[in-house]
């Protein structure tokens, strides 16, 4: 999957973009709109950008399982190193510290992660309190050119601005 990004004027031109993509059969969960007035994405019906668009959760989870996973085998190690009060200790351990610690860093790192604005969104803030619209579109790496092409031929005010390589394959 790629993420695309286009900035839209406006509410209405945002709303024709979405029924173009909807009819070439971008499924409407695969769209989404970041705006600073969100009562107008309910008026023109615009599929509006949830937590997973508009925080850093999914680096938050990727960047807790790491830390926590790393922790845990260090502690683990240190358990099978230096064993507390004469416990024989052997290899389990150091397994069950890595996913114990992975475990945790999976359910802190969301907790954190969803109270950071994501950081790919940050270019792109002026222009959306400016009164633009951040169109996101994630479509599978064939069909970015034909997507980017529908957009550009039909509305040459919309500013195309980029793709993001990976998007996680998850919800």
């Amino acid at each position: 999957m790629r993420r695309l990004y286009f900035l839209v004027p406006d509410a209405e031109k945002a709303a024709r973009i979405v029924e173009e993509l909807l009819l070439r059969r971008v499924p409407e969960r695969r769209i989404h709109v970041v705006a600073k007035d969100h009562h107008l994405l309910k008026t023109h019906r615009i599929p509006e950008a949830g937590l997973l668009q508009e925080s850093d959760l999914v680096p938050s989870i990727e960047r807790g399982v790491a830390a926590g996973g790393t922790a845990g085998l260090v502690a683990g190690l240190l358990a099978v190193t230096f064993p507390p009060a004469g416990l024989v200790l052997g290899g389990g351990a150091v397994l069950g510290g890595a996913v114990a610690g992975a475990a945790f860093g999976a359910v802190v790192g969301p907790m954190i992660g969803i109270s950071v604005p994501n950081s790919q969104l940050k270019s792109f803030e002026e222009a959306i309190e400016g009164g633009q619209l951040l169109l996101i579109v994630d479509v599978a790496k064939q069909d970015v050119g034909p997507v980017t092409e529908l957009v550009k031929s039909h509305h040459d005010d919309v500013d195309i601005k980029g793709v993001e390589p990976t998007v996680p394959r998850f919800p």
